[in-house]
């Protein structure tokens, strides 16, 4: 019996070396060619906006607005957006009109039946760069470039278990923003040794549909002038466009978290009285 018991713990054993071997094999490999996305999970920022009192940096917006348009406008649409949304970032009127006029959109039919260009009014949206997605992706390697309206909400890394559940408590709903800023500051990270990255494609550790993506990378330091004086670096011109996009995909989280604090007061208060009601009439009812 004994001998079949050491006989066991030996298979066991060389059981265990061998699949550990297998996992350090495996490991090895993945290093070169990953098998999960993204590589790297997005640093957790420190945004304004963050937390169940937070709010936008009307200036951080700003910057954000101007980043969008000198770099990413030549690529990205914002479909969803139109002009007049900018007062909400600290613009006048006549400053909306002036800044819709530098773009133009088509519009019509025309009394011919035709259609024409017109310089943009508050009431539009931000224009594609491109006519359709087909043209879209045969000027960008066969990719179209995403729509920015709603990226913000649309891009996030899933946290994972027990990460989420602290999320709730937290109100965590910064994923999609600390994507993006990842994102656009981790295009100098080089790839490891043996990886194969594909002709006419990026490297990027933080995209989370592989290990590269046919963008390349937009910004650099200097590349945007700021008036007001910011850092003039890739890392604040990422968290400018990242929060800028958080807005343009929910204009009203200030608003929406104003409510729901003002819920919940009511709902406190209201529990109160109606503990203190069931208090006083169940008082003098003998239990």
């Amino acid at each position: 019996m004994k001998k079949i018991l050491n006989g066991l713990a030996a298979i066991g054993l060389l059981l265990a070396g061998s699949a550990g071997a297998a996992f350090a094999a495996g490991e090895a490999h993945n290093v070169a060619e990953p098998t999960h996305f993204p590589i790297h999970k997005p640093k957790e920022m420190d945004w304004t906006f963050a937390g169940p009192f937070g709010t936008y940096d009307k200036a951080q917006l700003q910057r954000g607005l101007k980043i969008y348009k000198e770099v990413c406008s030549a690529c990205h649409s914002m479909n969803l957006v139109t002009f007049r949304t900018l007062e909400d970032l600290g613009y006048s009127e006549a400053q909306v009109k002036a800044f819709a006029a530098e773009y133009e959109v088509q519009d019509g039919p025309n009394a011919d039946g035709e259609m024409f260009t017109r310089k943009a009014l508050p009431s539009d949206h931000f224009p594609s760069p491109f006519p359709n997605a087909i043209a879209a992706a045969v000027a960008n390697n066969g990719a179209a470039p995403p729509d920015f309206s709603l990226i913000a909400k649309a891009r996030a890394v899933e946290r994972g278990f027990p990460t989420f559940v602290f999320d709730i408590f937290t109100q965590y709903a910064q994923g999609g923003p600390d994507y993006i800023h990842a994102l656009l500051t981790g295009y100098d990270e080089q790839p490891p040794a043996g990886m194969e990255v594909a002709e006419g494609t990026h490297y990027n550790p933080y995209f989370i549909a592989g290990k590269s993506l046919a963008m390349a990378k937009p910004l650099s330091d200097g590349q945007v002038t700021y008036e007001d004086g910011a850092p003039e670096t890739v890392d604040q011109y990422a968290k400018d466009i990242s929060a800028f996009l958080m807005w343009a995909a929910e204009p009203h989280l200030v608003a929406r978290k104003q409510t729901g604090f003002a819920v919940m007061i009511f709902l406190v208060l209201f529990a109160g009285l109606v503990y203190a009601t069931k208090r006083k009439v169940w008082a003098n009812v003998p239990h």
